[in-house]
């Protein structure tokens, strides 16, 4: 891998990067572990080389828009005495004459067919959302579809960024190709307001380096939202007749500016229930809290906030499954270290301890998780994230132990993947990220961003990346 000075710098590693074996206060080599790789496989890789990059990349689509609820009113000091804003707009179009309010419904509605599946049924919810606030001004369908479409605004949710991937196996779903596995990947998008949503994208790996996205569709679908059982809030996307369709947008107060950086993880739980569960931070502009998307299918998906001390943060991610009873998520409550959470109830989360700190001068300003733990039969894989100088992101990876993932086995001392001389720039310089990868035999496919902005694709063995591992 080509490196720049700039490069280099950003990706540096443990100070003995130079070939030369750390020695123990016993005069033995203090990375045994190391030593025998090396001499079992004296052609072992280096960090930089265990992942190979793919000549595969997702990049923003401003075409790409999804129908969403657009609000207004007077600002404080200028709202008293008047009828809502919302009102006096409505009184506007309905002074227009029957036959002006038909014409403008046709101009609107032959552009928006085209570009959006049944959205006459998504002016006509809107209208009907909107009807405590306006009364009930139509005369007829024609004027609720015309209102509706007033209070609702086209929405290029991907415009900007399309990034911070993460991955999760369809299980149920069969491959194309004998040996290969489907799989579901979720983005980040980044569209005007610098608001974040949630997208998808569907395809399948071969195992090796073989990586089809499925074409995205065209059409983006808005969840209708409803309120469900314990707290959960419904988003239906009925409209969906691809993953691609589906949009999750800000809907609740704790969203209003986005909802970031899902981790995807198939959880199964003790009596064999799986289910996909994502872990995401919901911004509100001011603070940061965790919850939890459920996907009930690719259609309909469950949300709901997280309780307890633990949650007020970015960054958890749960581990696939529990262990000694309990649930179990990485986290990076205090904005530095990793953390080790448990819960006996999946919802609340109320105490932690650190369990890695930063070591080497890629990781010396925050270490964090990059996605859920991949359990192999060494114990849980770990992919992280280290931030260092100028604010460079790199990914590296540790080993917990697999009953008692408190313990760190080993960790890199050096990074997998950084910023390269080609990959160094974007909306946000110097970023390297992930938010999950997949597991398929003895190899992992990681998906990652490239300076907060698009996404790329890596694979590598485990074998791989363990043998540039040290004793923790």
């Amino acid at each position: 891998m080509s490196q720049s000075l700039n490069t280099a710098t950003l990706s540096m590693g443990s100070p003995a990067d130079d070939g030369v074996v750390p020695q123990s206060p016993t005069g033995q080599p203090a990375n045994v572990t190391t030593v025998e790789i090396e001499r079992i496989h004296p052609h072992a890789k280096t960090a930089a080389e265990v992942f190979t990059k793919l000549d595969l990349e997702l990049k923003p689509d401003p075409s790409r828009t999804v129908v969403r609820p657009f609000s207004f009113g007077y600002p404080d000091a200028f709202a008293e005495g008047r009828i809502p804003r919302v009102k006096a707009a409505v009184d506007r179009v309905m002074a227009l004459s029957p036959e002006m309010r038909s014409r403008m419904r046709d101009l609107l509605m032959k552009p928006m067919c085209e570009r959006h599946r049944n959205v006459q049924d998504t002016f006509l919810r809107r209208y009907e959302e909107m009807r405590d606030e306006i009364g009930d001004a139509a005369a007829d369908e024609t004027d609720r579809v015309l209102i509706g479409a007033y209070f609702s605004q086209e929405y290029a949710f991907e415009s900007a960024a399309l990034f911070n991937p993460s991955m999760v196996a369809l299980i149920d779903e069969a491959p194309s190709r004998p040996g290969a596995i489907r799989f579901l990947l979720s983005l980040r998008g980044i569209g005007e307001g610098h608001i974040s949503s949630v997208t998808f994208r569907t395809g399948e790996w071969d195992g090796a380096h073989g990586v089809t996205l499925d074409p995205p569709s065209s059409h983006g679908v808005p969840p209708r939202v409803e309120p469900h059982h314990d707290d959960w809030l419904r988003l239906i996307c009925e409209d969906s007749q691809d993953p691609s369709e589906t949009v999750i947008f800000p809907v609740l107060p704790s969203q209003r500016q986005g909802i970031e950086d899902v981790r995807l993880v198939n959880f199964t739980d003790d009596d064999g229930t799986r289910s996909i569960l994502g872990t995401y931070t919901a911004f509100d502009g001011k603070n940061a809290r965790q919850e939890m998307l459920r996907g009930v299918d690719l259609r309909t998906l469950e949300m709901r906030a997280l309780t307890g001390r633990m949650t007020g943060y970015k960054g958890m991610a749960l581990f696939p499954r529990r262990i000694n009873g309990d649930f179990v998520m990485l986290g990076r409550q205090d904005s530095e270290n990793i953390w080790l959470l448990r819960s006996d109830d999946m919802d609340t989360w109320e105490t932690g301890e650190l369990i890695m700190a930063p070591k080497y001068p890629w990781e010396f300003v925050q270490l964090g998780n990059c996605g859920s733990p991949i359990e192999i039969d060494e114990g849980w894989l770990v992919f992280t994230h280290g931030v260092g100088m100028v604010r460079g992101y790199c990914v590296g990876a540790c080993l917990l132990d697999k009953d008692d993932p408190s313990k760190v086995l080993m960790r890199t001392p050096s990074p997998l993947l950084f910023p390269s001389a080609e990959q160094r720039g974007g909306y946000v310089p110097n970023v390297t990220y992930s938010c999950g990868g997949l597991l398929h035999r003895r190899r992992v496919l990681l998906p990652y961003a490239i300076g907060d902005e698009y996404s790329a694709f890596a694979v590598a063995e485990v074998d791989d990346i363990l043998s540039v591992m040290e004793p923790a």
